[in-house]
């Protein structure tokens, strides 16, 4: 059987970590927490609470679900206790690919990121249909990487994610470095950002007198239409009048240079801006 050191096991992500893991048969699992707070939470989840330093000597895994923010310092202080060839697993490429984790030569480094349910999905019950985030009802893809170790690391790391945050399609095998690329760069600072846009679009149409219902549904239909013909899941093409429509708005509200978020110098400044909890400029 193996054994799960679960540190942060009762934050956001934690928690949902803990429910998944708690009846799985093929773990022993120490849930930790280091506050008197997140002690409570577990309690108050009928969990049982284990310490740091009982946790990290009994671990064959060690799964850092803690914020970016805190994440390299719980690592120096978590990774020397672990035995040698234990596997520490990250839920995020940021503190992974900004230098944040402690050398040590001896253990495995695996990193996995869910990339949440997909838009255009086949689930037919309301509680999966509801399930944005995934783990709940909803399947979803991960993507995981192997940092350093062996293959058997990498295969014990895949399962424990799979069941992490299960239910699971396909599991991708990226790099850390392709991770970063998908998050923060394409999924954070390209997508979310539009997204953001994309919404004040709407408050813009309310503020110029439109319904705020009508608005808001408008632009979802919008979206679902034009999700199915950007990535081909319909037969069709925007018509005349909409392509002329985007390469006026290219130039009004994107930069010309605007992939270069993308190059590898600026994929590690966001990663490093996200470790030090900094925002542009800061």
């Amino acid at each position: 059987m193996t054994t799960i050191a679960l540190f942060g096991a009762a934050g956001k992500i934690g928690t949902r970590i803990s429910n998944r893991l708690r009846h799985a048969p093929e773990y022993q699992v120490h849930f930790v927490e280091s506050g008197e707070a997140g002690l409570a939470r577990l309690r108050a989840n009928g969990l049982p609470t284990t310490t740091k330093e009982a946790a990290c000597a009994a671990a064959d895994v060690a799964i850092l679900a803690v914020p970016d923010t805190v994440l390299g310092a719980a690592a120096h202080d978590i990774v020397p206790r672990l035995r040698g060839s234990a596997l520490v697993i990250a839920l995020d490429p940021a503190a992974p690919h900004g230098g944040e984790l402690p050398e040590r030569g001896d253990i495995a480094y695996f990193v996995v990121h869910p990339c949440h349910p997909p838009i255009v999905n086949d689930e037919v019950e309301p509680a999966a249909r509801r399930d944005f985030w995934g783990g709940i009802a909803a399947k979803q893809h991960i993507v995981c990487a192997l940092m350093q170790g062996t293959e058997a690391h990498y295969a014990l790391g895949e399962q424990i994610a799979r069941r992490m945050f299960a239910p699971v399609m396909n599991a991708y095998r990226v790099t850390v470095e392709q991770m970063a690329i998908l998050e923060p760069a394409m999924s954070e600072t390209v997508i979310l950002t539009c997204m953001f846009v994309m919404k004040e679009a709407i408050e813009e149409a309310v503020r110029h007198g439109v319904p705020a219902e009508a608005a808001r549904e408008f632009a979802l239909g919008h979206m679902n239409v034009n999700t199915g013909i950007l990535f081909g899941y319909l037969d069709a093409q925007f018509s005349d009048g909409a392509k002329l429509a985007v390469a006026r708005a290219m130039d009004q509200l994107l930069q010309p240079d605007w992939k270069r978020v993308f190059e590898p110098e600026n994929v590690l400044a966001q990663v490093k801006a996200i470790t030090k909890g900094r925002a542009k400029g800061k």
